[in-house]
């Protein structure tokens, strides 16, 4: 993987962003990069052709607070929001009344389980139960995911079952489509690609039969991407000696 990076002469580099480069934190807002993620970052920017584009499931106005500062690309909301050269533009025109249908049901769970709470962004809604009793939350979200699998077929939407979070979205949303899209519009003779949740196996799928792409699975699970680390530290490790 390193060699084939060394020799390589147009570069996509695609960084989920929490459980990736960042550890889980109990509140959203507190998943900081460190300055070693920053610094890296800003070396990997550096490189002769090379693009490197931060993939997440967060809203665009989160990431960007965190990394708008450093010229790289940046996919939001799983692939709903997109921004190059320093500005954001949807990805697709997706019809976000169905959230006022689904907001007192979240809201619902919210009350019934101590320490979890929703997020809404602007194409997607989510329940996150990290900081919930782990017994209780998983209980919580199964029964959440029950409910929502009656009704989502309704409003042409999917859930994302993902790390303590439960989220609803429009199907057309998803990191696959959003990578497809950029693979599509450049001529990469190498591809990497770095994530730990379910909504990063969208990715890893898309690239699993491109024979320049390298993917890896950050943690446990069931994984269709060909490497595996285990935690963050072992994402800086592999970035570091990238740039080595």
């Amino acid at each position: 993987m390193l060699n084939k990076y060394k020799n390589a002469t147009h570069k996509l580099i695609l960084l989920d962003y929490d459980g990736t480069l960042v550890n889980f934190s109990p509140l959203p807002e507190e998943a900081v990069p460190s300055q070693k993620i920053l610094n890296l970052l800003l070396k990997l920017v550096k490189q002769p052709k090379s693009k490197i584009v931060i993939i997440t499931g967060r809203s665009h106005e989160d990431i960007d607070r965190f990394l708008g500062h450093i010229p790289l690309d940046i996919i939001a909301e799983h692939g709903a929001m997109i921004k190059e050269n320093g500005i954001w533009k949807k990805l697709i025109a997706s019809n976000t009344l169905w959230k006022e249908s689904f907001v007192p049901l979240f809201n619902r769970f919210t009350l019934t389980c101590s320490g979890s709470f929703v997020v809404e962004k602007h194409f997607s809604l989510t329940w996150h139960y990290r900081n919930a009793e782990p017994k209780l939350g998983y209980a919580h979200s199964r029964d959440l995911i029950s409910i929502l699998e009656d009704h989502i077929q309704h409003y042409n939407l999917k859930i994302l079952d993902g790390n303590k979070v439960v989220e609803i979205l429009d199907k057309e949303i998803g990191k696959g489509n959003a990578v497809k899209q950029l693979v599509e519009k450049g001529n990469y003779d190498y591809i990497l690609s770095i994530g730990d949740d379910k909504t990063d196996e969208e990715m890893f799928d898309m690239l699993l039969l491109n024979n320049n792409a390298h993917t890896v699975k950050v943690g446990e699970g069931n994984t269709v991407a060909k490497h595996r680390v285990n935690n963050v530290d072992d994402v800086i490790s592999l970035l570091e000696e990238i740039l080595q």
